[in-house]
């Protein structure tokens, strides 16, 4: 029989609505519920492609045993973690202080008054190697809420109390933060594999594209060499796909051979402009034409199955096909030489490490671990094993449409058609830019998802941040002045709203949202860039092109309050290390009464992280040189002499036409 989230929009939510858990969507509704009734909440915090996630649905939420207690002593509260990061940020909060780690799904034991007194993640439902089983835990606690109510009260204040006196970060010099970052970056980076620490290994692009600005700006070559090796191993790897393109969630394993297999947007959204970087960087022309394939091929991987009819991309596939981990991704031998013929067949197993023995649960993934990444022999052969694959078994897709990550995506579509040209992806870019602008921004007030043809709650500060980051990206495929202006509106919004006057820096709600336990303020850069980094980028972005004092004055009070809270551990916040980099030393141009032509070429001359500003008039600051377009460059503290010849500029990029 279905339970209270029949009518939810959430992919994840829809999953569970016919368990036999009488689920209710985060509202009045259920809390209102709990209090009539004297019942404890157990909220349960996932989203639609989380394996651990699906096993704990699997092992106990359809299970009617534990359905039964759940709906005899508790009210439950389903939450889809990607349309209210609002909630899931609060009670990840809440995990950690009690166990000292997170993780989804994440499992909440609390008053109706949405105090915690208990929590945890993964569950199984029976107790086993060290680990509660769900069904103990909810008889034990059903009975402490009985007998010993007082106790448990005590211990939910205690947490609260302690959540809300975590200190807030004092002043920090940002200027020796760079190199301390790097300096840890060393210290945990995996020479032979690549990567940072021990296994599972996470993508965390933004440390590489942190890694890969401070090799450049500061001459540290061996910052460079380990972000672009650490690409290299990734794309050698299984945590590529090697057979339709993209990444997988992280690694589970040293060698990047056998990965998490869910893919994630953003994951993807923040390689691609790093795979680019690190192409466009590097001298050797084989791991360039290497790393600017993958990245195409992650584009178009996106376009391809990431991509709504109205232009928005889809947030995940799963990990799961049929049950069964990985299943969709796995090869043997057999197969392959049925598809492709004995002498092929066996050619291509042999490049890409397809066994009888196999390399995961007595399958094969794909990978090149063993080869010459080099090679480039099979090109043509793998449209032919994707038809095949996609033809053995279907990827669950989760069709929700999230803002944020929707503002990644954009961004990271911006860098692919700047590095190759091709229309196709400044043309996704825009429709995407387009179908949000029309779905989900009215009055100039933000929506944080659609799904299901409805949109969800007005948007976080992630949403506006990374909207306006689109929004820049936009500006420097297309240099049109519009883009700015949208960027600037959205970042005004964010000061309006969801600045903190006192102590610095933007909640993640806005003052007018939903009144949780807390109020959260998320700095650190976990598996995406924080709204708070990402809003640092954006100001000092802001600032370069439009050089007015309220961005200026915005950019250093961004800075300096997350100079103090990266003191503690650099290596953690590296957009934020990047907007520093790019702040303390940016390289820009002036463009004097360019040519549309002039202007339409310039986005393919320049790098990325290079700022342009368009005077379509000279100034007695910028006069015409010699009568002629002007170009004035800045780059590595000093201003080159003004020139009207664009070669010139081409030529101080390395861009092949200035030859």
């Amino acid at each position: 029989m279905p339970n209270h989230l029949t009518h939810e929009t959430s992919p994840y939510l829809l999953q569970h609505a016919n368990n036999p858990v009488d689920w209710y969507p985060w509202g009045e509704a259920a809390f209102a519920k709990a209090r009539e009734q004297d019942k404890p909440v157990f909220l349960s915090i996932g989203y639609s492609t989380c394996h651990w996630c699906h096993v704990m649905a699997r092992e106990s939420f359809e299970d009617p045993e534990i359905a039964e207690i759940l709906n005899r002593h508790f009210i439950s509260v389903k939450v889809d973690k990607e349309e209210r990061p609002d909630i899931d940020s609060v009670y990840m909060r809440v995990c950690l202080a009690f166990t000292g780690s997170g993780g989804w799904p994440t499992s909440i034991f609390m008053t109706a008054d949405q105090k915690p007194f208990f929590a945890g993640t993964y569950f199984p439902r029976e107790s086993r190697g060290g680990m509660y089983g769900l069904r103990e835990l909810l008889i034990v606690i059903a009975e402490q809420w009985r007998k010993n109510r007082t106790a448990l009260l005590d211990q939910a204040e205690q947490i609260i109390r302690a959540l809300q006196a975590e200190d807030q970060p004092e002043g920090a010099d940002m200027d020796d933060l760079p190199e301390e970052a790097f300096r840890v970056f060393a210290r945990d980076y995996d020479p032979v594999y690549g990567g940072f620490g021990r296994a599972p290994k996470f993508p965390a692009a933004h440390n590489l594209m942190f890694l890969l600005a401070y090799g450049r700006e500061r001459g540290q070559a061996r910052a460079t060499k380990m972000a672009e090796q650490t690409l290299l191993h990734m794309v050698r790897g299984g945590l590529f796909d090697h057979i339709g393109g993209g990444f997988c969630r992280y690694s589970t394993d040293r060698k990047f051979l056998a990965p998490h297999f869910e893919k994630m947007l953003y994951d993807n959204a923040l390689l691609i402009p790093a795979c680019c970087a690190a192409g466009q960087g590097t001298k050797d022309k084989e791991l360039k034409r290497l790393l600017l394939s993958a990245s195409r091929k992650t584009g178009d991987y996106v376009l391809r199955e990431l991509c709504s009819p109205e232009g928005g991309f889809y947030s995940a596939q799963d990990a799961d096909s049929e049950g069964e981990e990985g299943r969709y991704y796995l090869f043997t031998p057999q197969e392959l030489t049925s598809l492709l013929g004995e002498e092929t067949g066996q050619a291509f197993c042999r490049h890409y490490d397809i066994t009888h023995e196999g390399n995961f649960a007595g399958k094969s993934i794909p990978n090149l671990i063993k080869s010459d990444p080099y090679d480039r022999s099979f090109e043509s052969i793998l449209p032919k094993v994707l038809a095949y694959r996609q033809s053995r078994t279907v990827l669950n897709t989760d069709h929700k449409i999230l803002t944020s990550w929707n503002g990644l995506m954009i961004a990271a579509m911006c860098v692919l058609y700047r590095t190759t040209r091709e229309e196709a992806y400044l043309a996704a870019a825009k429709k995407a830019d387009e179908f949000l602008k029309r779905a989900l921004l009215e009055g100039g007030v933000l929506y944080a998802s659609f799904a299901g043809g409805r949109r969800g709650s007005k948007g976080f500060l992630d949403d506006y941040a990374a909207f306006a980051l689109a929004q820049l990206a936009l500006y420097g495929a297309t240099l049109e002045e519009s883009y700015v202006q949208e960027a600037e509106a959205l970042c005004q919004t964010v000061l309006d709203r969801f600045s903190d006057s006192e102590t610095g820096g933007f909640y993640l709600t806005a003052a007018d949202a939903e009144r949780l336990l807390l109020r959260s303020k998320e700095l650190y850069d976990g598996a995406m860039p924080s709204g708070n980094s990402l809003m640092a980028w954006n100001l000092v972005r802001l600032y370069q092109i439009t050089q007015t004092d309220e961005w200026h004055l915005a950019a250093e009070r961004q800075l300096s309050f997350m100079s103090s809270a990266a003191s503690a551990y650099p290596a953690g916040y590296a957009m934020t290390l990047l907007a520093h980099l790019f702040h303390d030393d940016p390289t820009t141009l002036t463009a004097v009464s360019p040519s549309d032509s002039e202007l339409r070429a310039l986005p393919f001359v320049l790098s990325p992280e290079t700022t342009v500003r368009v005077l379509r008039q000279p100034t007695e600051e910028y006069p015409l040189h010699h009568g002629k377009t002007s170009w004035y460059l800045c780059s590595n503290h000093r201003c080159m002499p003004p020139t009207s010849q664009l070669k010139v500029i081409k030529a101080y990029f390395n861009h092949p036409e200035s030859e």
